[in-house]
This record gives C-alpha cells, sequence and structure tokens, in this order.
C-alpha cells in the first residue's frame, strides 16, 4: 500500500494498544514510524531494475523477521517512553502489529509480499484491493490525526481508533467478496463468449472496489474483462490484446525476462519496440500502459541479446480513462476509449493468428 496508509496504519494500531499508557499523541508518531519501516528496503538497490523490483518487499516484510526484530524495537520503544518502562508486553504487541499490519495489508494487494522469508520465498499477493484505496485509508487517517490533536489520554480516542479499525478491517472483507464476485462475472463473460482461458486473475481498478479488471491468459492472447462489481453478465467488456512478441525470443534464454514471467505468475506481456524485446507485468497498470514494463533483450542479427534491464517510463493513462473510470465504477457499461479496436469477438480471431514467441521445446 502507499506510504500514507501504511503510516496512518501504524499510527492506529499504536494508539489502539499503546496509547492508554504513553498517550495518543506519542502512540501515534510512534507508530506511523513503525508502520512505514519495512519500506526502507527501496533505498537498498540491489545491481538493476529487474531485480529491484522483484526482491522488493522480502525480508523486511517477513512476519518471521518482524518476530526476530520486535524484542530488539521494543526494548528501545520502553526506554524512550516512560509510561512503557513497566509495560513490556504492551511494547512488543505494539511494534509486531505495527510490522506485521504492514505486511499483512501489502499482501492484500497484487503485487505480493513474502511473508513467511526465508522458510518460503514466494510472494503472497491476493489482490483484492489497489494499492491505493481512500475507503480504507480515511478512517485510518481521521483517527491518527484526532490522536494527534489530543494532547492527553482519552476513552473516546481510544473507541476512535478500535472503530477505524474495525472499519477498515470490514472493507478489507468487503473487498474480498468483491473479488469473487467479479471473478464469477468475468467467467460468465467468458463462456458466453466461446473463451476458455488458462488463468484468471480478478483486480480492483484504481482507488475503489466497484469496478473491476479480471485478467485471463489464453496462449498467445490476454483479455482485459472490466465489469461493475454491480453489474450483470451483460455489463462486462472484453477485449483481446496480443501477450507474446511475434517472433519474439524464448524467455529462458533471458535471465532477466524469465524472472519477470515467473514473478508475475504468468501474467506477463512482452512487445517489441524500435530499440528491441520489452516485458511487462499485466497485473499492474492497464493496457498499453504498465508500471513495472522493461526492456530486456535488442536483436543481434538473427537472435536476440540480453541487455542490461532498462525500465521503461510510460504514461499512466489514456484519454478518456478518468471519465470512462467514474463511469463504470457506477455501473454505466460504455467502452473503454483506449481499447475500443480490441473487443472480442472479431478482435480475438485476428489476434489468435499471429505468430507467437519462440517455443523453449
Amino acid at each position: 500500500m502507499d506510504s500514507l496508509t501504511q503510516a496512518v496504519l501504524g499510527a492506529t494500531v499504536a494508539v489502539a494498544v499503546a496509547g492508554p499508557k504513553t498517550g495518543p499523541r506519542k502512540a501515534a508518531l510512534a507508530g506511523a514510524v513503525l508502520g512505514t519501516l519495512p519500506d526502507l528496503d527501496v533505498l537498498y538497490k540491489h545491481g538493476d531494475p529487474v531485480s529491484d523490483f522483484v526482491l522488493h518487499r522480502g525480508w523486511s516484510h517477513s512476519l518471521l523477521v518482524h518476530a526476530a526484530l520486535t524484542p530488539l524495537i521494543g526494548e528501545g520503544l520502553m526506554r524512550l517512553f516512560k509510561g512503557l518502562r513497566q509495560e513490556r508486553a504492551a511494547a512488543y504487541f505494539t511494534v509486531f502489529l505495527c510490522l506485521a499490519t504492514h505486511a499483512l495489508i501489502d499482501a492484500m494487494t497484487v503485487y505480493g509480499t513474502r511473508l513467511l522469508w526465508p522458510l518460503v520465498d514466494t510472494p503472497f499477493g491476493v489482490g483484492s484491493i489497489f494499492i491505493i484505496d481512500p475507503l480504507y485509508t480515511l478512517p485510518l487517517l481521521a483517527a491518527t490525526l484526532w490522536a494527534l490533536a489530543v494532547p492527553g489520554r482519552s476513552e473516546q480516542i481510544g473507541r476512535a481508533t478500535t472503530g477505524a479499525l474495525a472499519l477498515s478491517t470490514l472493507y478489507l472483507g468487503w473487498s474480498l467478496a468483491a473479488q469473487q464476485i467479479a471473478d464469477g462475472k468475468a467467467r460468465d463473460a467468458l463462456a458466453a463468449a466461446g473463451i476458455e482461458a488458462e488463468q484468471l486473475l480478478a483486480t480492483p481498478m484504481p482507488f475503489n472496489t466497484l469496478l473491476w479488471r479480471t485478467i485471463a491468459l489464453d496462449g498467445p492472447v490476454y483479455y482485459n474483462i472490466y465489469q461493475p462489481v454491480f453489474g450483470d453478465r451483460n455489463s462486462a467488456r472484453i477485449h483481446a490484446h496480443p501477450r507474446l512478441a511475434p517472433d519474439g525470443p524464448c524467455l529462458d534464454a533471458l535471465p532477466h525476462a524469465a524472472t519477470v514471467a515467473a514473478f508475475s505468475k504468468g501474467y506477463y506481456r512482452t512487445v517489441r519496440d524500435e530499440e528491441g524485446l520489452r516485458i511487462a507485468d499485466l497485473r499492474m497498470g492497464i493496457t498499453p500502459s504498465f508500471v513495472f514494463d522493461f526492456r530486456i533483450a535488442a536483436p543481434d542479427g538473427e537472435t536476440w541479446k540480453e541487455i542490461p534491464p532498462e525500465r521503461v517510463r510510460v504514461a499512466r493513462s489514456a484519454d478518456g480513462d478518468v471519465d470512462w473510470l467514474l463511469a463504470a465504477m457506477l455501473g454505466d457499461n460504455r467502452v473503454r476509449p483506449a481499447e475500443a479496436a480490441s473487443l472480442v469477438d472479431p478482435g480475438r480471431k485476428m489476434l489468435a493468428a499471429l505468430p507467437v514467441a519462440a517455443s523453449c521445446g
């Protein structure tokens, strides 16, 4: 999640646990710092953009590491705040919850989080909430601002923080339910169109849980299925796009490309441009612009050679996207202007005939 959300989540948790001992203001400040601490891993560079991409949310987001660090940070917290000097359990509990809730809310996004590193190196990613969602953040922000404004202890602050955490947690529960609804509607829409997908993943569109995008993979083609969660099956719009660059190389021969493909769990796209071959994670962004898009190979005669990966910066949205997003959130099933030419089925028949990437057999 975004840094503001992590800070106010940590602050609210700290006020709920340590606030009665330290006062809400001190607890909120400490919790905000602890809540953002795991993301300091972005300051460490792993040597190339692909490694920086896949290794973020690694050891610093592990619940096992958090448990190991809790006594060290907890003892420091006890010495920093007089109200915690005889409250070791409260100090430790505050530290662990501020760190752990950071990792757990990150795991609700689609990017993935290594919650059990080093025992399990696989990132967990539910994908039921966008990385910035005001409806999740606002109750926590309001409770944090109130805690910062109140110098002394207050039962009202305690009730407010508990209520804010309850509301945000209920919203997470709703996002999981909405994800299942969106998944079911996408499957119905694909079946009605006669499409059998190999993999499906439903993720919310930016800043909300009312409009969903389901990515469906079908060999050399991927589909974007957009559907309002409260719309019927006929409200879904299916768009077909080429997933693999024509005459592209076998990705197994390009270590950086293979790394992105594995990290994305198969939800990737390759394209050729004037400078070479690019690979992008389909889960983060919207066609044709993806947040993590890397140029990883250049033509070398009739073959390909791997080059130092370079992150490709592209516009995050296309003309008409804002109006389309707002309308679609409210159930309007209009077609996204930037993908109007890719509506199924004529687009599917055309795309299925394209040459695909080289076989790795």
